[in-house]
């Protein structure tokens, strides 16, 4: 089946068949920065925008994306500048192997954009369906904080 889409902007079409997941799609069609972790949506390493809103591509049939906006991590920079988000985790340490930060990166992105001034308790909440064995999240939470700073500041 063809599936058209809004993918990181750009409208584009891809075939899958009837049982493929997005994150399927998006792996075949060489979109990396959308890892597989467990294959269940339990760990977040697959989180996707759809519509605005983090979800584990694991979980959602690529038929359910057609005509919607997909946004990955590759699409959450401005051409070569990164999103707030990505600075502040690479600003901040919030990088470890890196396999969970693509997802985790995804979810503050949907929370941030919902709540752009969040408690400690509301980053750990937002943050909390991204499975991170590296790390104890702290570094994590402080990235969150300081993106969200950041993307309060007045442009210019």
């Amino acid at each position: 089946m063809k599936i058209d889409l809004t993918l990181n902007g750009e409208k584009r079409s891809f075939e899958a068949a009837p049982g493929d997941t997005l994150l399927e799609v998006l792996r075949r069609e060489r979109f990396v920065g959308v890892k597989k972790g467990c294959g269940e949506g339990d760990c977040g390493a697959c989180a996707v925008l759809l519509d605005g809103h983090a979800v584990n591509s694991c979980l959602v049939l690529a038929g359910k994306a057609d005509g919607r906006e997909v946004v990955t991590i590759e699409g959450l920079a401005d051409g070569e500048r990164l999103h707030p988000i990505q600075e502040a985790f690479l600003d901040l340490g919030a990088i470890q192997c890196g396999y969970c930060t693509p997802g985790m990166v995804i979810a503050a992105a949907d929370l941030l954009a919902h709540h752009p001034d969040p408690s400690e308790e509301e980053i750990r909440e937002g943050i909390s369906g991204n499975l991170c064995r590296c790390t104890g999240y702290v570094k994590q939470v402080e990235a969150v904080q300081d993106a969200a700073r950041r993307m309060r500041r007045p442009h210019g």
